[in-house]
């Protein structure tokens, strides 16, 4: 059964419940709706128009005044354009306009407003001619009149139609205390039947959406799970199938991509590294000495092939940890003894970019049961990061601590930080939060995908200008 049947009958079964008791108080409810869409699609425009035509007035007479007097064309704009939104809400009170002292006072109102253009047209033509005491004496004498005149009649118009509220009101409340005891009877009734009917619905429907929607959040943490399973045949059924068949062809793409990526870049590796061998065996005169020209290019060469070449490296490692293909070489190792290593290693780095680069321990007990050489691979990756978005001047520090269930690897900094926008996509490949200091986008991916890999997770804390906090969560074995 379709969705929309079961909805359908659902509903039928409270409206043939109200059906009894609204053939006898159709006639109240008939007088009971009219009023109410009255107050709701007359009476309140016609309120609100009304209370805005009326506060414009003083703010138009002010705009004239200084238009006038100063003789600056930005307060006749402003004016011209004012008095055509009160001009237009005037005329569209001839909508709502119901009682025969309504229209007398929207008549009058007006008129009165159209003499008020009139005199203010010429008061511009004696501003023009540079009769400028003659346009000052028109706003301060008719214009001025005419405007009250203005204001007083919409001010009478308010008043009817708030009495005429007020009628229809108490003739709605009288309506509604005939109606009171049979809708009360019939409001329990429906009530009852439409919660257990909406909590049927409810339970399929949920139980549906909810398994889409964490499908959903799988697919857009980069996660393709298994198929929905579909129980049903209804509408959540036929978006369930379309689902799974959007699911295998975004797999069937995100294969190929890897497939892509990874074919290019292992194609890639070996002409790489024959090219950089060369430029080395160029750079130190195995062929013959080298002039200082060809000695730059040659150096050129090499230091742009092994750039390349540490690209398709990252992107072939990348592609690996996307498909869990990372064999990792666990031993036992301590991580304090593992950070002073990659540390040590990047203080000629750090030394060079005038920035302090210090170690911690918090805790007592480092011994760690991974990969010495991924670990030691992503301290590097983490740290050199922090070493080049850090000023000079500037401090990092790499920690270590003991956290009971978990063990942190920390580098922290002090550097330009990360946008607030940037921070819940860092991790993504081929993102980055400043593209203009270089880099592949590749490094925080690995990271995260070798700290995944040994069963932890890594995690990001940075304020823009204030510097941040990557840390490496690993799990005792």
């Amino acid at each position: 059964m379709r969705l929309a049947s079961k909805i359908f009958l659902t509903s039928a079964l409270v409206i043939v419940v109200l059906a009894g008791v609204a053939a006898l108080s159709l006639r109240a409810i008939n007088r009971l709706v009219s009023a109410n869409r009255d107050i709701v699609t007359r009476t309140v425009p016609a309120l609100r128009l009304t209370a805005a035509a009326r506060e414009a007035i003083e703010p138009l007479m002010r705009l004239e005044v200084h238009a006038v007097v100063l003789g600056d064309p930005h307060y006749t704009t402003a004016w011209t354009e004012r008095a055509a939104q009160v001009a237009d809400d005037l005329e569209r009170l001839g909508e709502y306009a119901q009682t025969s002292w309504e229209k007398l006072y929207l008549r009058e109102a007006s008129a009165a407003f159209d003499g008020y253009r009139s005199v203010v047209a010429q008061e511009r033509a004696l501003v023009q001619m540079g009769d400028h005491r003659g346009a000052v004496r028109l706003a301060d004498v008719d214009a001025r009149a005419l405007a009250e005149r203005v204001g007083e009649r919409l001010g009478a118009l308010l008043s009817a139609t708030h009495t005429r509220v007020l009628s229809v009101e108490a003739d709605a409340a009288r309506v509604e205390g005939r109606m009171w005891t049979s809708v009360m009877i019939a409001l329990g009734t429906a009530v009852g039947l439409a919660l257990i009917g909406a909590a049927f619905l409810a339970h399929r429907m949920t139980r549906s959406l909810d398994g889409l929607s964490r499908a959903a959040a799988a697919v857009a943490a980069g996660k393709f799970r298994e198929p929905i399973a579909i129980n049903s045949r209804d509408e959540l059924g036929s978006l369930a199938r379309s689902f799974n068949s959007m699911i295998g062809q975004l797999r069937r793409a995100e294969e190929t991509r890897r497939d892509f990526f990874a074919t290019v870049s292992h194609e890639l590796r070996s002409p790489l590294t024959s090219i950089r061998g060369a430029a080395e065996l160029l750079r130190e005169g195995v062929p013959g000495p080298l002039t200082d020209k060809q000695k730059r290019l040659a150096d050129i060469v090499s230091v742009s092939s092994g750039r390349l070449l540490r690209l398709v490296n990252q992107i072939l490692e990348l592609s690996r940890l996307q498909a869990g293909l990372l064999d990792l070489e666990r031993s036992p190792l301590d991580l304090s003894e593992l950070v002073d290593r990659a540390i040590e290693e990047l203080h000629p780095l750090a030394s060079e970019a005038a920035v302090t680069l210090e170690c911690e321990r918090i805790g007592s007990t480092f011994t760690y049961f991974g990969d010495v050489e991924r670990l030691h691979q992503v301290i590097v990756n983490l740290g050199a990061n922090a070493i080049r978005f850090t000023p000079s001047g500037g401090h990092v520090v790499a920690r270590v601590i003991d956290a009971g269930p978990e063990l942190e690897l920390q580098i922290e900094d002090t550097g330009v930080g990360i946008p607030a926008d940037a921070l819940p996509h860092i991790f993504d490949a081929y993102r980055q939060a400043h593209r203009e200091r270089g880099g592949t986008g590749l490094g925080l991916a690995i990271v995260r995908g070798i700290a995944e890999a040994h069963g932890g997770r890594v995690t990001v804390e940075s304020r823009e200008g204030k510097g941040s906090r990557f840390t490496v969560l690993l799990p005792h074995h």
